[in-house]
């Protein structure tokens, strides 16, 4: 169990599950250390645990696939998609977001407030989907050097989100971001190119990206 102290084991040393350690806050200093070590966060209950799964999944930027449909569905302009303009309204939505595959939603007010606060400090970055001025998808994440940690996401239509990442993705590669951290697997996110890389691979990238 994680003390208040800001450090956490080698991240090498998480379990077969991906479990590296429990405890600890969820401080601004604290979340940019997880992450800059390839660790991230998940609630059980109220105690945080954290995370480093083997494989883990990510998509190189390069790599991402459109399909014919989506390539349609981007150049109808169906959706204005923005950056940065409703972050508040995306983690709320977010929150409330119920997935086919789990029971609820790991973002707690303790999650929602921190991550309020890295977006203030400007490392917690969200993508909008518009459809007549109603935000109908969206997801957000954290940029740290050349690598964007993804979080969470929804979508109330139908290609909401998909067009947001696709956006994204686009505009992270213009701005040299080399890796996103998808964490763990969605078809969703394969279809659009994402693959698994071995954890030792993901923490040596993440280590030159971040730091270099």
């Amino acid at each position: 169990m994680l003390s208040n102290k800001l450090i956490f084991p080698p991240p090498e040393e998480a379990d077969e599950d991906g479990v590296l350690c429990m405890g600890g806050d969820m401080s601004v200093k604290r979340l940019l250390l997880a992450y800059s070590s390839g660790i991230f966060p998940w609630y059980e209950g109220n105690v945080p645990i954290w995370w480093n799964p083997d494989p883990r999944f990510v998509l190189f930027p390069p790599e991402l696939r459109i399909s014919k449909s989506m390539k349609q569905v981007l150049k109808s302009d169906i959706f204005t998609i923005t950056c940065n303009t409703a972050f508040l309204q995306v983690i709320r939505n977010c929150k409330v977001a119920i997935r086919k595959d789990q029971v609820g939603t790991w973002i707690n007010e303790e999650v929602e407030y921190a991550y309020n606060q890295l977006h203030k400090l400007g490392y917690a970055i969200s993508y909008e989907a518009w459809q007549n001025d109603i935000l109908v998808g969206g997801f957000y994440g954290l940029k740290i050097g050349r690598v964007f940690f993804g979080e969470s996401m929804f979508s109330h239509v139908s290609n909401a989100s998909k067009a947001a990442f696709i956006t994204a993705v686009e505009a992270m590669r213009k701005q040299d971001i080399q890796l996103i951290d998808c964490q763990v697997y969605t078809s969703h996110l394969e279809s659009l190119g994402a693959k698994m890389i071995s954890r030792n691979e993901f923490l040596d990238l993440t280590h030159i990206l971040v730091n270099g």
